[in-house]
Parts: structure tokens; sequence; C-alpha cells
């Protein structure tokens, strides 16, 4: 069911939430709009701030360095009902970590709102023509819910991927180059989000997300999905896309553009919306925004940090009442480890 069409239903499913997890020591929740963020003020541990702040990572990988020389994992969560609406309010005691099968000690935790660094995708292939008005909306409503600190850089794409912004901290530098915009070609979507994983080389900020909007499968790429998954997986960025897809007379290429968008979207951390109607792509967005401002990050020291260069799994569970068993946590599935 459409996001924008579930409020009146809500009500009740808040309502609910706000009572019950006043019984856990949290705050309750209140809600403003169907997409809104039940926002509770935010403590970050020391430690965790100068994990985030210090943008250093170990051999490109996500263990990053606090000041005092622990090395964490850094995991960031997200905690959304079944209607995808946000919670916030739990505390590290609602939470377990595990690294493979292992429990692991939940030695930070923090609901932060620290600056991100931002790649917008954009679809400017033929068939977008129709569409760019509600694709401009969308950035002006993801812009809006940013931290004043985050950074964005544009990669618009078609035939082929091209940096249309470099980084900036100027939400209106992505919104004038939209206005110039044009459609034609086909659709290198799979370029583009390699080459975004490529630019947050040169971010700012440790913590990091791509937000992609096509409304097609990938017809004209050069790099293969296997090659683009791993990179995504590698790259310890967090990636969301919203497709909207032709359900009318789909090519081959555009039913697989959900699947493909899920796939890559999902070990990231991050998450695929598949719209019905373009109409609801600035509330997506703005939801994404919000999404990105309302983390909770869980820290953990694996017993031993490994350096064998592989894949580990990382799971995040929810440790509540049962009778909030429908909340569910949205983490990154893993994280490749140095290697020697």
């Amino acid at each position: 069911m459409p996001i924008l069409r579930e409020a009146v239903a809500g009500l009740k499913v808040l309502a609910t939430l706000a009572f019950l997890l006043s019984l856990l020591g949290t705050s309750a929740l209140t809600q403003t709009s169907v997409n809104d963020v039940h926002v509770v003020s935010r403590q970050v541990s020391p430690a965790l701030a100068n994990a985030v702040a210090s943008n250093k990572l170990v051999d490109g990988t996500i263990l990053h360095v606090v000041k005092t020389d622990v090395k964490l994992v850094l995991v960031p969560v997200s905690v959304m009902d079944p209607k995808q609406r946000l919670v916030t309010g739990l505390q590290a005691e609602n939470f377990q970590l595990f690294e493979g099968k292992k429990p692991q000690e939940i030695r930070h935790f923090s609901s932060e709102d620290v600056p991100v660094s931002i790649g917008i995708i954009l679809d400017t292939s033929g068939s977008m023509r129709e569409k760019m008005g509600r694709v401009r909306e969308a950035v002006t409503q993801f812009c809006a819910e940013a931290n004043p600190q985050d950074e964005f850089f544009m990669v618009a794409f078609s035939d082929q991927p091209h940096l249309v912004t470099d980084f900036t901290t100027a939400p209106e530098d992505l919104e004038k180059e939209l206005l110039f915009m044009q459609t034609k070609g086909r659709t290198a979507l799979l370029d583009a989000i390699y080459m975004g994983l490529h630019k947050m080389k040169q971010a700012r900020y440790t913590k990091r997300a791509l937000m992609v909007i096509s409304d097609g499968g990938d017809n004209h790429s050069i790099y293969m999905e296997k090659e683009v998954r791993a990179a995504a997986k590698e790259s310890d960025v967090m990636i969301y896309a919203i497709g909207t897809f032709d359900r009318y007379l789909p090519t081959p290429e555009e039913m697989r553009g959900p699947a493909l968008l899920s796939e890559l979207a999902e070990p990231t951390g991050g998450q695929a919306f598949t719209l019905e109607n373009t109409v609801e792509l600035p509330a997506v967005a703005r939801h994404i925004g919000r999404a990105l401002r309302t983390q909770y990050v869980l820290g953990y020291r694996p017993e031993q940090m490994p350096r064998d260069g592989k894949w580990h799994k990382i799971q995040v569970k929810l440790r509540l009442p049962k009778k909030l068993a429908f909340l569910r946590a949205r983490a990154k599935t893993g994280y490749y480890a140095p290697a020697e």
C-alpha cells in the first residue's frame, strides 16, 4: 500500500507503540505525519562521537578508529514498524548484535545525528522525461531533511554516468543543476552506482550514503551486477534506492529492476523502494533523509581484530516484549576485514 495513504491507519499503531515503549522506560512516541520520525533527545557517547568524527578507516574497511586507538566496528541501525515508519527512543539494552553466530558486547551506543556524505544518483534516460518534475521535488525534500553540515555530490546517468555537481554543502547547487538536466538515451544504472561508490572515496565524513532514483532496469552498463555488488559491500556506503518501474509493458530489464535495487541496497543497511506512482517520490525521498538522521549506532570490538580480508557477517536483533515483535531492525549485513 502506498506510503501516503496510510496516515489514518497508522494512528492506532503509533498509539500502541507510544504506550508499550513507555513501559520500557523510553520516551513516548508521537506522530505528526505518516513519514515523520518519532524523535527523542539524542545522547552520543564521547568515544563514539570521536569515532564518527575522526573519519579514519583501517585499510578502507568499516573498522573505525577512535582517538583512544580502540578499534570499533560501527553499525548504523534503523528500526521501523510494518508501515515503514521510523521508531526512536530505544536504548542499548533493546539491541543484540552478532558477528557470525557469536554475540558481541555493545560497547558504545547512540542515536546519532552527525554529518553525512551523500551522493545523489539520478536517472536521466529518455523514459524519465515526464518524471523530472517529481525528481526535482524529491531532491529538494531530501535535502530539506539534511543535517546543515551534510555534503552532497550528484551523478546523472543515461547512456553513461557523469558527475554533475562535486561535493558541496549547499543543496541549492544541486537544485540549480536539476533545472537544466536533459533526458535522453538508455540506462547505465550499474555504471552510475559504481561511479558514486568510487567518488565516495573523496568524502569528508565516515558516514556515507547514496540515494538512487531510477525508473528502469540497467540496459547499458559496462560493469556487471556482481562487480557492483562487491564494490558496494566493500565501500561501507549505505545505498537507498527509489524505483518507479513501468508495470504495464515492462522490458526484461525493468522486470529485473526492483530485485536488482534490493540486492544492491539491503546488504549495505540501506533500502530499496518500488513505487506505484511517481507522486510518492518526494515523500519517500524525505523519509530517506529522516532515516539517515535518526539511526542508532552500535559499536563493538571483535575479540580478535580480523585481518583476513574476508567477509564477516553481522546481524542485529531487537530485544523487546512480544507485543513489539512487529518492529524490525535494518542494518548492514557484514563487512570486509582488512588483509594483512
